[in-house]
């Protein structure tokens, strides 16, 4: 398989897997915790490229001990879960940074690791990929509905006598696994772009909540291979073009609902937030604008 067709099959991938981890990262509000979760797993990668092993274990690895810290940080009292991802964005990205320049000679070019590269994966990479898909998918579908109804009412999912730890456990991992497998293709800088706009996006344009994952899974894939095809055409680099795309499908969605609403209002029916925020308020969810 060629490099192309490679790299072609790995966005459809991250695509694909944006449906499913980005709709989490956007209902939950999780969207600073991936950003700081990227950044930080850095140094794992910088400490596995100087012992000259695979870059994606240490990331996968340097991210449960994150994960951990972070939970451990949000604990303490005076302090939240933002409070910690900021903590720990600093830390881990600082000592990465550290640690690169102290080994000026790393078989791996530290740019790869903060932008990647959709044209230099490998064929394990998108195995990785294809099988964290497949175990997202497997987790999620059973679990889904009790993820919804501890996202949007959390006191009452409480008062049901469901217990927390297990629904933020299946999120934590979800997220921690998807944002580690996109760094290959687009790095530690825009991996968290490829899974959060799509679903962003389709936030805003799906007519209930149920559609946000396969609209954000259509446009994920629309906009990673539309960045790749742009990137050979103008000889541009791979992993911008294909952060640029999947942004450019946000703002084209933010822009298509301005202009419904415009329309509503010119017809009468007043301003709405949007389709899927309408469907939540009928279901009995309490939303933020």
């Amino acid at each position: 398989m060629s490099y192309f067709a490679l790299a072609a099959l790995e966005l459809a991938l991250l695509g694909l897997l944006s449906g499913a981890a980005g709709t989490l990262i956007v209902l939950r509000r999780r969207s600073f915790f991936a950003v700081a979760l990227s950044h930080a797993t850095f140094p794992g990668g910088v400490v596995f490229a100087i012992a000259g092993w695979n870059l994606l274990i240490g990331q996968a690895l340097f991210a449960g001990l994150l994960v951990v810290l972070m939970t451990l940080l949000s604990r303490l009292p005076g302090q939240g879960r933002q409070v910690a991802s900021g903590v720990v964005l600093s830390f881990g990205f600082a000592l990465g940074t550290l640690l690169a320049s102290l080994n000026p000679g790393l078989g791996i070019p530290v740019e790869a690791l903060l932008v990647g590269s959709p044209l230099g994966v490998a064929p394990s990479d998108v195995a990785t990929t294809a099988i964290v898909l497949v175990a997202v998918v497997a987790v999620l579908a059973p679990s889904a509905r009790r993820i919804l109804f501890h996202t949007f009412d959390p006191v009452g999912f409480a008062a049901a006598g469901f217990r927390t730890w297990p629904v933020e456990l299946i999120v934590t991992g979800v997220i921690a696994a998807s944002v580690v497998v996109a760094m290959p293709a687009v790095g530690v800088i825009l991996g968290v772009a490829v899974l959060i706009a799509p679903a962003a996006a389709a936030r805003v344009l799906a007519p209930s909540v149920v559609w946000i994952p396969p609209i954000a899974a259509l446009i994920g894939v629309g906009g990673g291979l539309a960045g790749l095809w742009a990137s050979r055409e103008f000889s541009i680099a791979a992993g911008g073009s294909v952060g640029l795309a999947v942004t450019a499908c946000f703002l084209l969605a933010l822009a298509f609902d301005g202009a419904r609403r415009a329309l509503r209002r010119r017809g009468g029916r007043g301003a709405r937030r949007s389709p899927a925020a309408d469907s939540l308020k009928s279901q009995g969810f309490a939303t933020v604008e």
